[in-house]
């Protein structure tokens, strides 16, 4: 049954998008102090995993149901994992509507995608089982790290939008690092985080110069975490 509602809810949240067409990011003006531009956000090439993330996603839950339905180091992750993809099968419809429950939900769904990662263990099915929860977990960190930032600079809370792009980068980069020097395994997690860092830079590397400078330090970080973990069991 596990196995079921997890290929349903993968499904679900890949088709997500095609019911709320045309989403390109938080609207601007549902902020207090529109959003435009964001020096936290990544420049918008990069939100193009989401098709990898998706078709990963549906392969990983396809093979578990048909190959691995009963196998424990499958069943492990499945429950955390259907609790992520079901809420984020309808958070972009509550983006459109509402930033602030869509952070707190993409916030949730990141403690699931990182605890079916932490339960999801190394096999021969490796880049089936955890590969995928791990691209999933890290393009989570990057981009609840984001939505914090923006709602920080939206409602005015403290400092100004490029203090909130600090303040998210420093999230992300804090929350990558431990999660990848605790996991000790599945690079892909960094990379994917690294993946995210380096479109921040991008965005602002003309605009905001200390902010894509930044992001590249943490990008830098990111890639010699995940490269020490090639050097251990996957």
């Amino acid at each position: 049954m596990k196995a079921i509602l997890t290929l349903t809810a993968a499904l679900a949240f890949a088709a997500s998008p095609f019911f709320v067409p045309g989403f390109s990011g938080f609207d601007p003006e549902l902020y207090p102090v529109p959003q435009v531009d964001p020096p936290v956000q990544p420049a918008g090439y990069a939100f193009a995993i989401w098709g990898l993330i998706y078709a990963w996603l549906i392969l990983h839950a396809g093979f578990g149901l048909l190959k691995r339905d009963t196998d424990p180091a499958w069943d492990a992750p499945r429950w955390p994992l259907f609790l992520s993809l079901a809420i984020g099968a309808s958070w972009l419809a509550v983006a459109m509507r509402d930033p602030v429950l869509a952070t707190v939900l993409i916030w949730v769904m990141l403690a699931g995608a990182l605890a079916a990662l932490f339960q999801s263990r190394a096999d021969p099915d490796r880049w089936l089982l955890q590969a995928p929860l791990a691209i999933y977990a890290g393009w989570l960190t990057a981009a609840s790290s984001a939505s914090l930032g923006l709602l920080g600079a939206g409602y005015g809370i403290l400092t100004d939008a490029t203090g909130w792009a600090y303040i998210g980068l420093g999230v992300a980069l804090g929350l990558a690092a431990a999660v990848q020097t605790f996991l000790g395994r599945a690079p892909e997690y960094g990379l994917t985080v690294a993946w995210a860092l380096v479109a921040i830079a991008v965005q602002n590397w003309i605009s905001n110069m200390p902010v894509a400078l930044t992001a590249c330090a943490g990008t830098l970080v990111m890639l010699g975490l995940a490269a020490r973990t090639l050097r251990r069991p996957a």
